[in-house]
């Protein structure tokens, strides 16, 4: 029969892993239904509110409009336009929402992105290619780079820009993907608690978790005048009180009653007390250096003997409780 409810559990676990522009977030125990609700929002933060940067207009001596060409150029302008909004450009100056800069290009020359980094911009794709001049090709050029967030039609900003300039849509996002999924994870004996997954990939104008943490004060932003208004403060995860039968996880190693091989790996190892075994599996502990097989037999059947299994998987709640014990066992020592 389910357990009748009176506080939503507030999730405690964290972790991250990030390999380049690609990161993967995982945050759990949600309640059942809860981690689409929090997790739809956030990815939606990310892909519309996040801030990169894009070139907002052009100006090309010789060219009148985007249906121009020019000569010595392979492109015409328009071409020209198209393989420039793949350029991915930052801003280095972090106080700048804006940049003005010119190139000089002569020919023979195929540019790419590299060849426009310069003192006040960089360029996260430098080997996109932009247009190739003949012998003689000479391409004298302005653009204007400014920061913002999502897409931004031309429409809504043509009427700003000086004199002469070709103006350009702006895809500012600099997130390439952003999914996530749910799974379930195990709480006490319900298995029915939410785990959500997050992919997030940019295209280098900024780090993938420094973009979360950035939507994610985003998205609390938004609860402010709730607060404010109402005088809420976050609820605090309850704490939880481990039953008697654990307190000896917080024995030291020694009552065991090990022998002395199997004992001595273990010390070398780092290994304390009974918690930290139970705490790391079997898969783990038969990785520690010196444990033969005769050993590992010896450590999983005292371990069996006091009532705790490896082969059974802790609820998470009393798992981060035995995790919270233990380092402070091992501070205070």
């Amino acid at each position: 029969m389910n357990k009748i409810k009176t506080e939503v559990l507030i999730p405690t676990e964290f972790s991250y892993k990030v390999e380049g522009n690609k990161a993967e977030i995982s945050v759990y125990p949600f309640e059942s239904g809860f981690g689409v609700s929090v997790a739809h929002p956030i990815r939606r933060v990310l892909i519309a509110s996040t801030k990169g940067y894009a070139p907002v207009a052009l100006k090309i001596d010789g060219v009148k409009h985007e249906f121009d060409s020019l000569k010595g150029m392979l492109e015409d302008v328009a071409s020209f336009i198209i393989n420039l909004k793949n350029i991915r450009f930052k801003i280095k100056d972090p106080n700048k929402d804006e940049v003005k800069v010119e190139y000089n290009f002569k020919g023979p020359k195929e540019i790419k992105g590299e060849d426009l980094i310069n003192d006040e911009i960089d360029v996260v794709t430098p080997e996109e290619y932009i247009a190739t001049l003949n012998e003689e090709g000479e391409l004298n050029l302005t653009l204007i780079i400014k920061k913002g967030m999502g897409f931004v039609a031309v429409e809504n900003f043509r009427d700003t820009l000086p004199e002469g300039f070709i103006g350009l849509d702006a895809y500012f996002s600099p997130i390439k993907k952003v999914v996530y999924n749910i799974e379930n994870v195990l709480v006490e004996d319900d298995p029915n608690f939410e785990k959500v997954i997050f992919e997030v990939e940019t295209d280098g104008q900024i780090d993938p978790i420094e973009a979360f943490k950035d939507a994610i004060n985003t998205y609390l932003n938004q609860f402010a005048v709730f607060s404010k208004e109402f005088k809420l403060e976050p609820q605090k995860a309850q704490s939880f009180e481990l039953p008697k039968e654990y307190d000896v996880l917080f024995e030291p190693i020694d009552n065991l009653n090990l022998r002395s091989r199997s004992y001595n790996a273990l010390d070398r190892a780092g290994i304390r007390y009974i918690g930290e075994l139970v705490l790391m599996g079997k898969e783990k502990i038969s990785n520690i250096k010196n444990l033969g097989t005769k050993s590992l037999e010896e450590i999983f059947e005292k371990l069996e003997s006091i009532g705790f299994s490896l082969n059974k998987t802790l609820p998470l709640e009393i798992k981060k409780a035995i995790e919270e014990k233990l380092a402070k066992l091992k501070g205070e020592s």
